[in-house]
């Protein structure tokens, strides 16, 4: 499991004479997981981060946020956890295909595991109760708790002082007066803590998760019910490119420009076709597998509509690679893109 920034350093010891808490704190880069950090010091803890990556949402603004806090990173693979929670989420979905509840009590409990093998105390998440109406009020966060299995080593320093003491506070290793009773949506008061803590530069609160997009939860669920999400390139892939899916249950993945179209043939597997057009400028295409002769055929067809063959005259010579062998047919016209549209995931 990667990690970040300073080595461990020795427990250090609050004014009291009790040795300091040790915690690890989810790091999303946002203000709030900042805050959380901040607070958490104040209260006398000595703090880590630790940062969830998946082809759904990146690291990098955890990393940037614990390099301005001087804060040790942990960064954990989450993809093999994401996917088994969207191809069966117990809580249910979101607006889109995401299953926040679920989610975010996996992320807890994968940072618990990191929590007892580090011999630390708790962890912590930069909530406020009641920010946001459906996975931030009182019950939702206690079915993550129950969920998560930290029941008394999960804390919100943000909002704890309005939750129930947790054991590092009951211990004296945090100063549960130093810890704040924050709730609802208003941003003043994290606004006035940022000033406080000289924290200038954080993303909005909204946004960072594909999964609570709605056009990309629809490409995501026809991933799911015709490919399957067992395919990690697959899933990559669903962050570019054009995708439709032909008749007989082809699914076909376009490039839009240069660098998808690279992408996509770095990312070509031994079991999948590649299409692109040899005689005129265009995208490249990948099939995960062809259903039949009339797809493929389509499939021609689809590159050369999204081709630049308006001052080319003749039909377009297509390359098909599949199964190791290239070879090359001459696709006749036309080429309408309007025939495809409905065929479209969008």
């Amino acid at each position: 499991m990667p990690s970040e920034g300073n080595e461990n350093k020795p427990v250090g010891t609050n004014e009291n004479g009790t040795r300091k808490a040790r915690g690890l704190s989810l790091m999303s880069g946002g203000l709030d997981s900042q805050l959380a950090v901040c607070i958490l010091r104040e209260a006398g803890a000595e703090v880590e981060g630790v940062v969830f990556t998946t082809p759904f949402f990146t690291p990098d603004s955890a990393r940037k946020a614990a390099a301005a806090l001087n804060v040790k990173l942990h960064v954990v693979d989450f993809t093999a956890d994401e996917i088994a929670l969207i191809e069966n989420p117990p809580h249910g979905f979101g607006g889109a295909m995401n299953p926040c509840i679920d989610c975010h009590a996996k992320m807890i409990a994968r940072a618990g595991e990191l929590m007892d093998e580090l011999g630390y105390d708790f962890v912590a998440t930069g909530e406020v109760l009641n920010q946001r109406p459906m996975s931030q009020n009182r019950q939702s966060l206690g079915v993550v708790e129950k969920c998560s299995g930290l029941k008394g080593r999960l804390l919100r320093p943000l909002c704890a002082q309005l939750l129930e003491p947790t054991i590092p506070e009951q211990q004296g290793l945090l100063d549960r007066t130093k810890l704040l009773g924050l709730s609802g949506r208003r941003r003043e008061p994290q606004m006035q803590l940022a000033a406080k803590f000289g924290l200038v530069d954080y993303p909005s609160p909204a946004g960072g998760c594909k999964l609570t997009e709605k056009g990309f939860g629809r490409r995501l669920k026809d991933l799911l019910e015709h490919e399957g999400l067992h395919e990690r390139r697959l899933v990559e892939l669903l962050n570019i490119a054009r995708r439709f899916r032909l008749p007989d249950g082809t699914g076909v993945i376009l490039g839009r420009d240069v660098h998808e179209n690279r992408e996509l043939a770095a990312k070509l597997a031994p079991t999948d076709t590649l299409v692109a057009p040899v005689s005129v400028p265009g995208p490249t295409a990948i099939l995960p597998a062809v259903a039949s002769a009339a797809d493929l055929d389509l499939a021609a067809r689809l590159v050369c509509a999204w081709s630049r063959f308006d001052k080319f005259e003749g039909d377009v010579t297509v390359k098909i690679v599949s199964g190791g062998e290239t070879r090359e047919i001459a696709v006749p016209r036309p080429y309408a893109r309007e025939k495809f549209l409905p065929m479209q995931v969008l």
